[in-house]
């Protein structure tokens, strides 16, 4: 394998990971007070996250899956490889320490309230930057792969990855800014939650080299796919709608979707 491929893999993925930092620094931008801002960030992150996986990793993966072990064996290892995805995040979610219902309704104005009343928004940060940062690791390694294997293919994977980390920067940063009114706080953790995309890249490479193969890189798209729907379903809309009116919610996942499906057709 040429270490120029390499090279130019992880940059990419790189490039993915710290666009992270552009949400990140939307914090500094924010009013403390602005709900509506919220609840169109997280709806948008949410549309960016399940339209992507759906619509071009799923498909991918599917692509690559069939073409080695045939059309009907190949979709069942990409099925179940996506809700293999959706059942780690998921087991993930019921692991971490949660010091109130995270679905219990809550205004933010009750922002000014000690800070005990913060606990769900801080912990939604805090739970979304883990969460990222968990799925960023074999989100780098597919990123990563797609690199070594066809810059085709990685190119329209890494902006659409890139273009969805910024409002995951949006998703962390903003609730723990709300939650604590701590800029440099919120900036800090949601970039290194970005961070973790090059590194499961790095770490992704080294334990993955000896037998990479296209059914690896197969499951490894599809599981992302299922990681990022999961947490677009279970964390970003309901909280999206908690923060804001219904309606805006929606306007902000289906301007998401339509962000992310202009960025892919560039590519087509």
């Amino acid at each position: 394998m040429e270490f120029n491929n390499v090279l130019f893999a992880f940059a990419l993925t790189l490039f993915a990971g710290l666009s992270t930092g552009i949400g990140s620094a939307m914090a500094f931008f924010t009013k403390r007070t602005n709900k509506s801002f919220l609840s169109v960030s997280l709806g948008f992150s949410a549309g960016v996250m399940i339209y992507v996986s759906l619509v071009e990793i799923f498909s991918e993966a599917k692509h690559v899956l069939t073409q080695v072990h045939g059309d009907k064996q190949g979709y069942w290892f990409t099925v179940l490889a996506f809700f293999g995805g959706v059942l780690l995040i998921a087991i993930i979610d019921r692991l971490i320490p949660s010091y109130e219902n995270p679905h219990e309704v809550r205004s933010v104005e009750d922002i000014n309230k000690p800070v005990t009343n913060n606990k769900k928004l801080m912990r939604m940060g805090m739970f979304s930057a883990l969460a990222i940062a968990i799925h960023n690791f074999p989100e780098g390694i597919a990123t990563f792969s797609a690199g070594l294997v066809d810059a085709n293919i990685a190119i329209p994977i890494a902006v659409a990855i890139a273009i969805h980390n910024i409002p995951e920067g949006i998703a962390v940063s903003v609730p723990i800014y709300y939650a604590t009114g701590n800029r440099k706080k919120a900036f800090v953790l949601s970039f290194l939650s970005g961070l973790a995309e090059p590194v499961g890249a790095l770490l992704g490479y080294l334990i993955l080299r000896p037998f990479f193969n296209e059914t690896i890189f197969g499951v490894l798209f599809a599981s992302v796919a299922g990681i990022m729907v999961f947490i677009s379903l279970d964390e970003l809309l309901p909280t999206a709608k908690e923060y804001g009116k219904h309606h805006l919610a929606i306007y902000g996942l289906i301007a998401g979707m339509i962000v992310m499906a202009v960025s892919l057709l560039m590519f087509v």
